[in-house]
């Protein structure tokens, strides 16, 4: 970002200004300037200790598929079929020889039950009979000795036949010896001939189809997937023991570490290469990505975290959304696809994508987000019930009560809210406008409502700014603007502060990270709203979110979550209308809590409303800014925070 000064501030000043630290607890101090930190992360804070644990817990189990099955969960943080999807084609074979657990259904399923659901936290996967599934045979002489590891990136690692020792560098303990028989080995070797068979016919069908759509073809399916995995957040993807990544450790994708045609990106170093020098995992990697992205846009993609990126994989999640999106509909509307080739899955991932906004409309999609894989899966909710609505009316009883607004819910408080919008413009109790008062008291009306640590809604300072730099085109302006162009207002429960030492200094300071943080998310996805100008597509930027999503023990990699303890968390992104330009992600409402309960999806309902009402008065606010009304938030900055949360203790109070 440019270090651009304020309007009508000198360079000086801006630089001076910038090393101010704007903590609340420091507000005014010199950053930087204290001799320690405020509080100092355990060393295996996050997913190592997460990793630490879950191998402890294995290691309590008597037998082997206990053993197993608690680590395909992390002991119940993650389900189980994403991790089984994750074993490259040997270590499946063998885990479905030493077990009986695979991903796959029987072969003596029905066509429409080849996708089978889903595991949720802490439960096993679906189950597949094999001999020596580990609970017999025990008298039987043992003619190799496995070995079953947890990785440090999270998998399932296991020692095959011909395969070396497991190294420990890289294992989060040690290693589990698994004994196989004689029947072990006759299963793994009929499980393997069939995984390899399969792979054969894969690849094969995959060069061909790749074949088909000729050089130019295949170079717009590069830009294609290296423009998604640019946009898109952090994946991990495998292709047998191969990784690709846009996320930390060795990137092998394009990304915030490599930048497009970089050397080392897996997608660029194909870019000149003739069909036949392609790995078979590169061709692969090709054809699945295209597949994800053409089902739903770049987003698809990170429900493939976690996993082997194959065609079969890929079949398996594009038959279970068709599934989910024939259920919204209440009709077959999307059919299966006529078999399991690239060019059928193409034809239903095409099919798929032009459906969801049919289906969008019907019911809501959302987003089930397992924060220790990154892995996510497209859902599609059910009718709200008694939950949300009690959510909603507790919502609306706090706006009635402190707004100039009527209605017994949120959809009739937004119509009363368009018949009069004036007074969002207007001073309102302690706040400079309407619209100030009204975002401030739907977070905290939500963070009592749904029992929240904290809550939050973002959004843009001057709406007439960014009209008039729209009307004058002035896309390199917009993509220089800073993160304090933004805000976000946060409000944690007072309870939250148990948390934090029970401080509410350091309680005021989470809920400023968090307020930073979500003006930077804003100003990373006000980009992805504008014309693909030069000055836009050279500015970092993801693809702006549409679609809500939940999130499950989400302290696990990001260092902010980790810090302050987002464990479950809501996040609401609704578009807004400015100027007939709309922009997709342009506020949201975030909940979250540090323990307890995860939330569900009753909550996400209700939480969505409440969104879709910040969203209506934003948009009204954009309308008012159009016709001339001067309208700029200048609420929700650190002192703002530090007088919220702490109720404006003296500054001299602030490190207690």
């Amino acid at each position: 970002m440019s270090a651009l000064p304020e309007r009508g501030e000198s360079r000086r000043a801006a630089n001076a200004r910038k090393r101010i630290s704007r903590r609340p607890s420091r507000l005014g101090l010199v950053a930087g300037a204290t001799l320690k930190p405020d509080r100092v992360r355990e060393a295996d804070a996050g997913f190592p200790g997460l990793l630490k644990r879950a191998w402890r817990r294995a290691e309590q189990t008597e037998d082997l598929r206990s053993f197993v099955e608690v680590l395909l969960t992390l002991d119940g943080h993650v389900p189980a079929d994403v991790q089984l999807r994750a074993l490259s084609a040997a270590e499946e074979a063998a885990l479905a020889a030493l077990c009986g657990l695979s991903w796959r259904a029987p072969a003596t399923a029905a066509p429409d039950a080849a996708a089978p659901a889903t595991a949720a936290p802490g439960d096993a996967a679906p189950a597949t009979a094999a001999p020596g599934d580990g609970t017999s045979g025990d008298a039987e002489e043992t003619v190799f000795s496995g070995e079953i590891a947890l990785a440090t990136s999270g998998r399932i690692v296991l020692r095959v036949p011909s395969a070396a020792p497991l190294k420990a560098d890289g294992l989060v303990g040690g290693v589990r010896r698994v004994p196989w028989t004689r029947a072990t080995l006759d299963a793994y070797r009929a499980q393997l001939r069939r995984a390899e068979d399969r792979v054969a016919r894969t690849v094969a069908d995959c060069r061909g189809w790749l074949a088909e759509q000729g050089a130019e073809g295949r170079g717009e399916l590069l830009e294609q997937a290296k423009e998604a995995a640019l946009r898109t957040a952090p994946f991990v993807l495998y292709q047998q023991g191969r990784q690709y990544t846009n996320f930390r450790d060795h990137n092998t994708l394009t990304g915030k570490t490599l930048w497009p045609g970089h050397p080392d990106c897996a997608l660029s170093s194909l870019q000149d290469l003739p069909l036949e020098l392609w790995s078979d995992h590169d061709v692969q990697l090709v054809v699945c990505l295209t597949l994800l992205i053409r089902s739903a846009g770049p987003g698809r993609v990170e429900e493939a975290n976690g996993t082997q990126l194959t065609v079969d994989h890929v079949a398996h999640m594009l038959e279970r959304i068709r599934v989910g999106y024939n259920a919204a509909l209440g009709r077959d509307q999307v059919p299966p696809a006529a078999s399991a080739t690239v060019a059928d899955l193409h034809e239903l991932a095409v099919s798929l994508r032009s459906h969801r906004g049919e289906v969008a409309r019907e019911a809501q999609l959302y987003r089930e987000i397992h924060g220790a894989l990154m892995h996510k899966i497209e859902k599609v909710a059910g009718p709200c019930a008694d939950l949300a609505r009690a959510r909603e009316d507790a919502v609306t009883a706090r706006l009635t009560s402190r707004l100039p607004l009527s209605g017994d819910n949120l959809a009739e408080l937004g119509e009363a809210l368009a018949a009069a919008p004036g007074w969002l413009a207007a001073p309102h109790g302690d706040f400079a406008t309407g619209l100030e008062a009204l975002v401030y008291e739907s977070a905290a009306a939500a963070t009592e409502a749904f029992e929240a640590d904290f809550a939050m809604s973002r959004g843009m300072r001057s709406l007439p700014d960014l009209i008039t730099a729209l009307r004058e085109e002035r896309w390199a302006e917009i993509c220089d603007w800073e993160i304090t162009r933004f805000f976000c207002c946060v409000v944690p429960d007072p309870s939250a502060a148990r948390h934090f030492g029970d401080s509410t200094a350091a309680l005021a300071d989470a809920a400023w990270a968090m307020s930073s943080r979500m003006q930077y998310n804003s100003w990373h996805f006000i980009a992805g709203n504008l014309p693909k100008a030069p000055e836009v597509v050279d500015r970092d930027h993801f693809v702006p979110p549409t679609i809500p999503d939940v999130a499950f023990y989400s302290d696990q990699h990001h260092h902010g979550h980790v810090n302050n303890n987002v464990r479950f968390s809501i996040r609401s992104p609704q578009s807004v209308v400015v100027d007939g330009r709309r922009f997709n992600g342009f506020v949201d409402l975030r909940l979250l809590r540090c323990d307890g309960a995860p939330f569900g999806e009753q909550d996400l309902l209700a939480a969505h409303r409440v969104s879709a009402f910040t969203a209506r008065a934003t948009g009204l606010v954009a309308e008012l800014a159009a016709a001339g009304e001067q309208i700029e938030v200048t609420a929700f900055d650190s002192p703002w925070h530090w007088s919220a949360v702490t109720g404006g203790a003296d500054p001299a109070t602030r490190a207690s």
